[in-house]
């Protein structure tokens, strides 16, 4: 029976990696898409390559475009990345960090790259602490692209659409770190943190979050950190 295939998008983050190593555990083959789009945080595209070595891909793909050319954003422009920002901060509203219509670009090479490869479904790790800060990681946006997914390729309007799968959604970090615990997700090869440093910042919403949830599981996070 041939193996099933799965792309992934792999940022190297805490979230991405839990997903990549739950999506092996269902017996997927897997091929690994990240992107290096000029951002900010480049330090990720290191760990997504060090966590797609470690689960064993069969492949991994980096695509290159340059989304500073337009900015719109503190990953791609000129803005301060928010630092020590509370809960209620976090929850307030679109972040300066919002990268306008990434996950979109990215669902997108993900889809034609799915298809090329005969992948059955394209996985993501968006989840519900995503919802309030980026609107491209809400239940309603993936259903909707799950649409574009079925009528936008061959294989969709064939009756076989490539499926577009969130196993995350329903979670938060504290949960995700226990999921991935449960999968061998190496930790210490993770880095989350938004303003790309070689040591994460620890103040940045994302080593904030990612900081807290490690706290809340009585563990200290095993990445290294500047502060």
């Amino acid at each position: 029976m041939t193996q099933r295939k799965a792309v992934i998008l792999l940022s190297g983050g805490l979230d991405s990696s839990a997903a990549i190593y739950w999506v092996r555990a269902q017996g997927y083959a897997l091929y690994a898409l990240s992107f290096d789009y000029q951002q900010r945080h480049q330090r990720e595209l290191k760990a997504a390559h060090d966590i797609a070595e470690a689960v064993g891909v069969v492949e991994h793909q980096v695509v290159q475009f340059d989304l500073r050319q337009w900015g719109g954003s503190a990953l791609t422009g000129e803005a301060k990345v928010p630092q020590d920002r509370s809960l209620e901060e976090m929850s307030g509203g679109i972040p300066v960090t919002y990268v306008p219509a990434r996950n979109t670009i990215f669902l997108a090479f993900a889809l034609s790259y799915a298809e090329a490869v005969g992948a059955q479904a394209v996985f993501i790790g968006a989840h519900i602490q995503d919802y309030s800060g980026y609107p491209d990681c809400r239940p309603d946006y993936l259903e909707a692209m799950a649409g574009v997914y079925r009528l936008g390729t061959k294989i969709g309007r064939e009756g076989h659409p490539i499926q577009l799968i969130a196993p995350l959604l329903p979670m938060g970090k504290r949960e995700i770190i226990t999921l991935g615990d449960e999968y061998g997700v190496p930790w210490h090869l993770t880095y989350s943190c938004y303003v790309g440093e070689e040591l994460a910042c620890g103040h940045c919403d994302s080593c904030l979050l990612r900081r807290a949830a490690f706290r809340e599981l009585g563990r200290e996070d095993p990445v290294a950190y500047s502060s």
